[in-house]
């Protein structure tokens, strides 16, 4: 449930968007990424979200087909366009991101009285994003989906904090905090933590999140790979080698492959390196939602874990 556009990503490397030719147009935004991504896992996947009644709209909602996606909740809306957002791709490690979101866009007009508040209690897993949260009537929506769940089944809160997108850095830990009370699982780096739970280190962000009534805190540290924890386990996994080609799309491919493995109720360790090979899979690509990775892919690079060649978009 949430975040919706056109990515366009520069088909230029190490070029900036001042000298950038061509683009490559895409599918976009975390929520929807995600979807994508649980979708290639072969898990029966929809979103709900809103478009502008524009062609980017149908191309989001044919798009969404193609990948497996339900789009019938993803609703054409009078007003704002459908928004778009541009990338740099400096590899390996610099990839500035450009939203072209106006005030009132379409993901964001998500109505309660919209919701099949059943469907979403019955869900085997709902995952929200922190952005969603950032405006009305969204954010009304987006807690009342969490309180329909009272905490039941698998609802992961990615905190997904983007302070461009939020009225102001003070809005988003409150927010942030009043979610968190609605999910039993929390995903976010460390600057997401610390917009949450004003904490940063990973053990302390851990123990933050935990105390609200989370029963997993995911916290990603970077460079240092992964750390996840409940009341009565850790688990520190490390990053997966791969020569980065754009690590932008990344987290979205650990999402919805955490989803996977949430689902499958594998245990911690092996469901944290599962995501984090499928995040890795994806920074050694080019694009997001093209490129999420299958099952199989995932197990192969497991299987055979060292720094691949840059590979083209799968």
């Amino acid at each position: 449930m949430g975040r919706l556009g056109v990515d366009l990503y520069p088909l230029q490397q190490g070029v900036g968007l001042a000298d950038v030719e061509t683009f490559g147009k895409h599918l976009g935004g975390s929520a929807a990424n995600v979807s994508v991504a649980a979708a290639r896992h072969g898990r029966r996947t929809a979103l709900i979200s809103r478009t502008g009644q524009d062609p980017f709209g149908d191309y989001l909602r044919a798009e969404l087909g193609r990948y497996g996606v339900d789009a019938a909740r993803v609703h054409p809306v009078a007003g704002p366009p459908t928004p778009v957002t541009f990338c740099e791709v400096f590899p390996p490690d610099d990839f500035p991101i450009w939203f072209y979101r106006p005030p009132g866009t379409p993901d964001l007009r998500i109505r309660t009285e919209e919701l099949d508040l059943d469907e979403v209690r019955a869900a085997g897993l709902l995952w929200v994003t922190g952005t969603g949260l950032s405006a009305e009537p969204s954010a009304a929506a987006h807690l009342a989906a969490l309180t329909a769940r009272d905490r039941s089944g698998i609802t992961v809160l990615d905190l997904d904090y983007r302070p461009g997108l939020w009225p102001s850095p003070q809005a988003a830990g409150p927010a942030l905090r009043a979610a968190l009370a609605g999910a039993t699982v929390a995903v976010g780096n460390l600057d997401e933590c610390e917009a949450a739970v004003g904490e940063r280190d990973p053990d302390a962000a851990a123990d933050a999140l935990l105390a609200t009534g989370i029963e997993l805190a995911v916290v990603k540290q970077g460079p240092a790979g992964v750390l996840a924890r409940t009341a009565t386990e850790r688990v520190v996994v490390a990053p997966h080698p791969v020569r980065v080609v754009n690590g932008l799309g990344a987290g979205d491919a650990f999402g919805g492959a955490l989803c996977h493995g949430l689902l499958a109720g594998w245990p911690l360790e092996r469901t944290l390196r599962f995501a984090n090979a499928a995040g890795a899979f994806v920074a050694g690509r080019l694009f997001c939602a093209p490129d999420m990775p299958t099952t199989p892919q995932v197990e192969d690079m497991m299987e055979h874990a060292h720094t691949p060649e840059a590979a083209p978009h799968a």
